[in-house]
């Protein structure tokens, strides 16, 4: 017989002579009558079935004493329509097959509700919660609307080099990938000889797949990579990993206000689609996690993001009466309390901030004409703050070659990208959303570490 899913099994309004179902005992409660209430949980759903085992079964006093929490089992019977409040369907067990015990005195995940802090501790056995379970799933979702919404569109899908050479954002925050002897490192005239190494170059994990998608922006005009980015920070907040995944469109021929428009189409795409398709799983968060955040994504899809000119920002943080950690000043970047203010207080929704001071944007953000502010523009949400980073790219060639002298960066490394603006340039846009981040918004969770499946921090890769 063919296994069933329980959210299949739940979802059903008629009753089956025979169902098969495998999952992970949750809860057992034992009744007077001679017989047990198990209730199973396969991950494909926040609801357990529950199971009536009568102790007549054919096995269960030989497996009676190892159907626990957390044991895993098959379990066959006949699906009926529940008679106690709860549940719409149950199942009434004909069979039992235990695969793996889990003994009850040493088993992490009891009853009592654990910390998410002790969760981490034990990564391998969080996705069994509750919470966890609705964080994948809700994740999943995300992917494919993601996908979804730039399939619909045209977009081609591309995959960047992980390993590169370029430092996308010249912070120089990189993880480097080497195969030399760390005990022995060759050199030349006191310096690491790299034309020793795998690839003969000095090379690194990426902190983004834009300046390659940029490649292909040229040549097939819309396209977009989904995939993992690194970053040697040593930030230790809720905010950060050093490993996590990025959403990055880069669209030929369109210019900043486009790149605007297509940001916020995009945000209200993802969450209509976690509204409608998760609505289970954001209940619970609703319940459990932020009681606001189904009021707050719906507040934010019926409404337009005000736009307005980091010099406007900057004048309304300095004529509001807050006493603010980071002083603010024309040319400081915005800080998480800036943008929060602005986006919670002043607004009361989302924001994007556009045209940016020169010197606090990278190199190859567009030049606007009064030579000291770029093309670029930050999506800022309330309780998070930036979401998605963008702008229109630099399609001069003397201007991006000047840009990125500035930033002291050697330009035989960029040749590539410079040729881009020699044969054929174009105007273009794309920006950056970081998928961990609209995890964490879209359920409410508190650390960012929560919403990926093996969080990556600095002195943490041992899961």
């Amino acid at each position: 017989m063919k296994r069933a899913k329980i959210k299949d099994l739940l979802d059903r309004k008629e009753e089956r002579q025979e169902v098969l179902v495998k999952g992970w005992v949750r809860t057992r409660r034992d009744s007077k009558g001679g017989f047990s209430f198990i209730e199973l949980n396969d991950g494909s759903c926040l609801a357990n079935i529950q199971v009536i085992a009568e102790h007549s079964l054919k096995n269960f006093l030989e497996l009676d004493k190892q159907i626990t929490t957390g044991s895993c089992m098959a379990i066959t019977g006949k699906l009926v329509i529940s008679q106690g409040k709860g549940q719409k369907m149950e199942i009434q067990s004909a069979g039992i097959e235990l695969y793996g015990t889990a003994d009850a005195e040493t088993f992490p995940l009891q009853k009592k509700r654990h910390s998410f802090e002790y969760l981490r501790e034990i990564a391998h056995l969080r996705p069994r919660t509750n919470t966890f379970g609705a964080v994948m799933r809700v994740r999943s979702r995300l992917a494919y609307a993601i996908h979804q919404f730039f399939n619909d569109r045209g977009f081609v899908y591309l995959n960047t080099p992980i390993i590169t050479t370029s430092d996308c954002e010249g912070a120089g925050e990189m993880f480097q990938v080497t195969t030399l002897d760390p005990d022995c490192l060759p050199k030349v005239e006191g310096k690491i000889d790299y034309a020793q190494d795998f690839f003969g170059e000095k090379t690194s994990l990426t902190v983004s797949g834009q300046l390659e998608g940029e490649i292909y922006a040229s040549a097939l005009s819309d396209i977009y990579t989904f995939g993992p980015t690194f970053r040697a920070e040593n930030s230790n907040t809720s905010r950060h990993l050093s490993e996590f995944w990025m959403v990055e469109p880069e669209m030929a021929f369109y210019d900043l206000d486009d790149d605007m428009d297509l940001a916020e189409e995009f945000i209200k795409y993802l969450f209509v689609d976690a509204l409608e398709n998760c609505s289970e799983d954001m209940e619970f968060f609703n319940q459990r996690i932020d009681k606001t955040i189904i009021e707050t994504l719906q507040h934010i899809i019926d409404n337009q993001f005000e736009r307005l000119t980091y010099t406007e920002a900057i004048q309304r943080l300095q004529k509001s009466k807050e006493t603010f950690s980071y002083p603010v000043e024309w040319g400081c970047a915005l800080q998480a309390e800036h943008e929060r203010y602005l986006s919670e207080i002043v607004f009361k929704k989302p924001i994007i901030v556009f045209n940016y001071p020169e010197k606090i944007k990278s190199f190859y953000m567009k030049l606007n004409k009064d030579d000291k502010t770029v093309r670029a523009m930050d999506v800022l949400l309330p309780k998070l703050g930036e979401i998605i980073g963008g702008s229109q790219r630099e399609e001069n060639y003397d201007t991006l070659l000047k840009r990125m002298k500035d930033a002291g960066l050697d330009p035989k490394h960029y040749w590539w990208y410079l040729d881009l603006r020699r044969f054929g340039t174009a105007p273009h846009s794309g920006f950056g959303l970081g998928f961990e981040r609209l995890v964490q918004f879209v359920t409410g969770m508190e650390n960012i570490r929560d919403v990926i499946p093996f969080p990556r921090t600095p002195k943490h890769a041992h899961f």
